[in-house]
């Protein structure tokens, strides 16, 4: 935080609190007590009020206030909740960076508002998907691509596909022109210009590895948007499966991607899939067990008859 940020922040901290020791504001913006006096002195020689007790803390003289920023109960609500979830959901930087924001946006409220936001968050709750590691390599990945973004530079990167491909390979070594950042059902996605395919892909940063920035430098193209950016669709194998009455809530209420059209009917619950390779939604298939029968095609049929026989010799 530069100095006029902690300025600022230190006016907003001491027109939410009646008394502030000097020793509290070091802790909360991470410096030393005597750049705490230092600011202190500066805005006194500014003009902001500020008085002093010893061995008690600052106060604002009463009646001093910064022009108020005036949210309305659902506002600051919206607010409060974009800064909980960027807690949740991106690298440290910004946690912090939105930890503080939060504060800021606190003590502008009015008692009335404040109170009245307070009550209807604790009725509110964000749940974070609940894969630790995976998460903890997706955070320390997306800082580095956030940085090299900042930095018009490179990265390379080992990269783990679900899925082989034609080969039979799952790994590779990555070097790409990060294009930009997309969290995808809570799941970060980079966008990037890969030069091993020479065209723009998508990678799962969860399933990247040994990720650095490089020297080399790139240049956006001046035509790409990532606001505007559709991802050529190229999932042309339509799967179709009925599942039981029984499961169709569940199904329904699964969300999966895949899924293009679902229909109920008095035979079950017909949904149409749209994929490119049968082994995206082969695990996905089978995880329904006897509730579901595949319809077409019949090498989908055969692929599940196939898996089917396997799990009976295991057991």
């Amino acid at each position: 935080m530069n100095k006029t940020d902690r300025l600022l922040a230190i006016v907003l901290e001491l027109q939410g609190r009646k008394v502030v020791r000097a020793e509290d504001l070091a802790a909360l913006f991470e410096t030393s007590v005597r750049t705490i006096y230092r600011d202190i002195q500066a805005l006194s020689e500014a003009g902001v009020p500020i008085t002093g007790t010893t061995g008690a803390g600052y106060s604002l003289m009463e009646g001093y206030f910064l022009p108020p920023i005036r949210f309305t109960i659902e506002e600051a609500v919206t607010l409060l909740i974009g800064t909980e979830f960027i807690e949740q959901r991106f690298d440290d930087d910004y946690r912090n960076r939105a930890n503080m924001a939060r504060r800021k946006i606190e003590v502008t409220l009015s008692d009335s508002v404040r109170s009245e936001a307070s009550r209807i968050r604790k009725s509110l709750r964000l749940l974070a998907p609940g894969k630790q590691a995976a998460e903890s390599n997706e955070r320390e990945n997306l800082d580095k691509i956030r940085r090299a973004l900042l930095d018009g530079r490179k990265i390379s990167f080992h990269y783990s596909k679900r899925i082989a491909d034609s080969t039979g390979g799952r790994h590779s070594e990555r070097t790409a022109a990060p294009y930009g950042l997309v969290l995808v059902e809570g799941s970060w996605m980079l966008v990037a210009r890969c030069d091993l395919r020479q065209d723009i892909r998508h990678f799962r940063l969860s399933r990247m590895a040994e990720l650095i920035e490089l020297d080399e430098r790139f240049e956006l193209p001046p035509h790409f948007d990532l606001r505007e950016y559709t991802p050529l669709d190229d999932r042309h194998l339509r799967v179709c499966l009925r599942f039981d009455h029984d499961i169709a809530d569940k199904v329904k209420e699964s969300n999966y991607h895949y899924i293009e059209d679902a229909k109920e009917h008095q035979d079950g619950l017909d949904v149409v899939l749209r994929v490119r390779l049968q082994d995206e939604v082969l695990q996905w298939v089978l995880g329904w067990g006897a509730g579901v029968i595949v319809l077409e095609p019949e090498s989908f049929r055969n692929r599940i008859r196939e898996e089917a026989q396997k799990m009976l010799k295991r057991y």
